[in-house]
């Protein structure tokens, strides 16, 4: 007797005939299988009956479908842990800034506030004193006045409540306002749409805001100028801002030259930034360029200051 074989699925013929009584099949992937088996006598007559044997190869336990939902559920349940974790902090650094700002209107800029008053006060009160005297109390007003508008731009920074792009815009049009009324220079301010809910981070606000500070002290005490224009504009998730002047210029100014300078160049630098400065008497023009969005990638910032007339 001799013995043909198929498995279907695997076989796709009948094996030539043997007279072995065994078989064996390696690496069978998992799923269901039918072994048939028939017999060829001396005459080579095959039997008309054929013996058949039917049966399952389960998957490993990392492929069955009880074994993938688990890990499917295990993974959700640690990136929802994580994604709570890292929303509590965020939560608990909010809380922290906001105390922060309160705390520092509330109890240092009330006694700074206090001392620049009783200063006021005491200075006007002597008649015939020590001059000496006079001019001490005119300083420890005038340094407690500039330590609370720089305590002022401390809690407007920290503060979370303000890391909107129309927040840094009110603030930057509320400080070229004031600085120029008082020298009276006309000041175009234009600013895209801030209607927006465009969210900055915090380090970023304030960076930009400082840079765009001492640019506008630079233009009101030094360029002379009668005129001049702030554009700022979020586009493509990039921030950009440009001041210029009709004054006249600053000249060549060394590197090392300023501490202004020197300062904006460095938050500039912060911010994978330069500044450069250049000037040839006829206006000074001064472009930031910034990503604005307050993600941890790596935001570019990029300052030129050069001459040319005010657009």
């Amino acid at each position: 007797m001799r013995y043909q074989y198929k498995l279907d699925g695997v076989d796709h013929d009948w094996s030539a005939p043997t007279e072995s009584r065994s078989i064996n099949y390696a690496r069978l992937a998992a799923g269901t299988y039918q072994f048939q088996v028939r017999a060829i006598n001396q005459d080579g007559t095959i039997t008309p009956q054929m013996a058949s044997f039917q049966f399952r190869i389960l998957p490993p336990i990392w492929q069955r479908w009880w074994f993938l939902a688990l890990a499917a559920l295990l993974i959700g349940l640690i990136t929802y842990a994580l994604y709570r974790q890292r929303l509590g902090r965020l939560l608990e650094l909010e809380r922290v800034r906001t105390r922060l700002a309160t705390d520092l209107h509330d109890d240092i800029g009330a006694n700074l506030s206090l001392i620049a008053m009783l200063s006021e006060v005491s200075r006007g009160q002597i008649q015939n004193g020590d001059s000496r005297l006079k001019e001490w109390l005119a300083t420890i007003a005038n340094t407690s006045r500039d330590t609370v508008d720089s305590m002022s731009d401390i809690v407007w920074a920290v503060n979370p409540s303000r890391d909107h792009l129309r927040d840094l815009t009110r603030r930057m049009r509320r400080f070229a306002d004031d600085i120029f009324a008082a020298r009276d220079i006309e000041l175009d301010f234009r600013a895209a749409e801030t209607e927006r809910d465009v969210k900055l981070g915090a380090d970023l606000r304030r960076e930009v805001f400082l840079i765009f500070k001492e640019t506008i002290n630079n233009i009101a005490r030094h360029s002379a100028c009668t005129n001049a224009s702030v554009d700022l504009r979020f586009e493509s998730g990039w921030l950009s801002l440009t001041m210029s002047d009709n004054g006249k210029g600053i000249g060549a100014v060394p590197a090392d030259d300023g501490h202004g300078l020197n300062s904006m160049r460095t938050r500039a630098e912060k911010r994978g930034g330069s500044l450069d400065v250049v000037s040839d008497g006829k206006g000074t023009r001064v472009f930031l360029a910034s990503a604005g969005r307050s993600s941890r990638a790596a935001q570019c910032l990029t300052t030129r200051r050069y001459s040319g007339p005010p657009r």
